[in-house]
């Protein structure tokens, strides 16, 4: 076995591994993080030089996350998983960044723990439907709001600037405003997601949270993923009738973070970048 980059020609593959293990993947994702921060993308290889195995990371500022570890069913209890996860570990470390994020199963904490990783939340996925009775503009925000309000309101969760990360998914998506909260409505396979979203109140979370739903055709599926310590973030999707559907431990290794997961009500991506 072999462990090289993770290539745009991978993608596919990967995305077929990720739907066997009911996955939320999509291509632009990798092609952002493949282009974003190349040097962090593993691929493990066979013998012939096919893919048996792979894993990305994003480098934002001061902190890093690590996502989108798979190996090939057949090969698995080999040593893949975690030489793959050592070589991207090691790679964010030599770039200089601070603290390491990720999230992870109750089955892959012990792995992560050997490297120093702590938990410190859990992050809940949450699903609900679309209530549409309003259309919202493609463009509510410009370019200098996204610059301004997604990286200052988002700072204050993660304690890091995700400008890169923000940018490329405020592009793809709605962005939404009201008071202090911004959420982004993304595409999401046949679904819909909300993330990033951030607020400094339940009020604002709950009046964004209202257009959001009422945005997107009713019945279609809308999901986001959510930290279980900001308490206001579980009133509020109890209210609005969504429902739980599955979660992951969000651990992180380095410095402390400058973690405020209440104003943090949905993550950027489902789980994988941050």
């Amino acid at each position: 076995m072999t462990i090289d980059p993770f290539r745009m020609a991978d993608i596919q593959l990967f995305l077929v591994l990720a739907a066997a293990e009911n996955w939320v993947a999509e291509p632009w994702e990798f092609e952002f993080l493949l282009s974003e921060f190349p040097q962090g993308c593993f691929a493990a290889r066979g013998e012939k030089g096919e893919a048996v195995g792979f894993i990305t990371s994003l480098r934002h500022d001061r902190s890093a996350w690590i996502g989108n570890l798979i190996v090939v069913a057949d090969c698995r209890g080999k040593g893949i998983g975690q030489a793959l996860f050592r070589t991207t570990f090691e790679a964010l470390v030599e770039s200089g960044v601070e603290t390491v994020w990720l999230t992870a199963s109750k089955a892959g904490m012990p792995l992560y723990q050997k490297y120093g990783f702590r938990r410190i939340d859990t992050i809940i996925r949450w699903v609900g439907s679309g209530r549409q009775n309003l259309v919202v503009s493609d463009t509510e925000a410009t370019c200098r709001d996204v610059e301004l309000l997604l990286s200052d309101m988002d700072c204050q969760g993660w304690g890091d600037r995700r400008a890169d990360l923000l940018k490329a998914t405020a592009a793809r998506g709605k962005i939404l405003q009201h008071e202090s909260a911004f959420a982004v409505l993304q595409p999401c396979g046949d679904a819909r997601q909300i993330g990033p979203f951030s607020a400094q109140n339940y009020s604002s979370a709950d009046a964004l949270l209202k257009k959001a739903l009422q945005s997107v055709p009713s019945g279609t599926k809308i999901c986001l993923d959510a930290p279980a310590s900001n308490r206001s973030a579980l009133r509020l999707f109890n209210r609005r009738r969504m429902r739980i559907s599955g979660s992951n431990e969000l651990m992180y290794a380095g410095v402390k973070p400058d973690y405020r997961p209440e104003q943090i009500f949905g993550l950027a991506t489902m789980g994988s970048c941050g």
